[in-house]
């Protein structure tokens, strides 16, 4: 493979990265959103657990607002972007502690969109740390 081949491999590869980022950020941030700023009958709405376990819902709302600032921010402004790492590790462990949970409620049928952001992560921590790692400003 020639060097031009590669050095355009390598910018869609790191496009495709920015995309995962910001799908998992914009999601992350929107549920933030729904936990910690609707009132909790309207997301119990979409989150029928809501109403069971108020903590749990703004323990999981500030997670997941810290998660959705940290897969992008770190990165885009070059500053300790390694933290855009960890907030796909993070984002990792969230979706397998939210498909236990889903499953352990008999409600299995929900865990689609948690395998589907464990896999964007996944490719985030893979990119990010093996193939277009993001270099801090000097």
């Amino acid at each position: 493979m020639t060097t031009i081949a590669k050095s355009k491999q390598s910018k869609a590869l790191n496009v495709l990265l920015w995309i995962a980022q910001g799908l998992i950020a914009l999601t992350l941030i929107w549920a933030a959103y729904a936990k910690l700023l609707q009132p909790i009958e309207e997301t119990a709405k979409m989150l029928p657990w809501a109403l069971d376990n108020p903590k749990l819902l703004t323990f999981t709302g500030i997670i997941d607002l810290l998660g959705g600032i940290g897969i992008i921010l770190p990165a885009a402004l070059k500053i300790q972007p390694k933290l855009s790492v960890y907030a796909a590790y993070g984002t990792i462990v969230l979706m397998i502690a939210a498909s236990i949970f889903h499953v352990s409620r008999g409600e299995s049928s929900l865990i689609g969109m948690n395998i589907f952001f464990f896999m964007l992560a996944v490719f985030v921590v893979w990119g990010r740390t093996k193939k277009a790692l993001v270099l801090p400003k000097q």
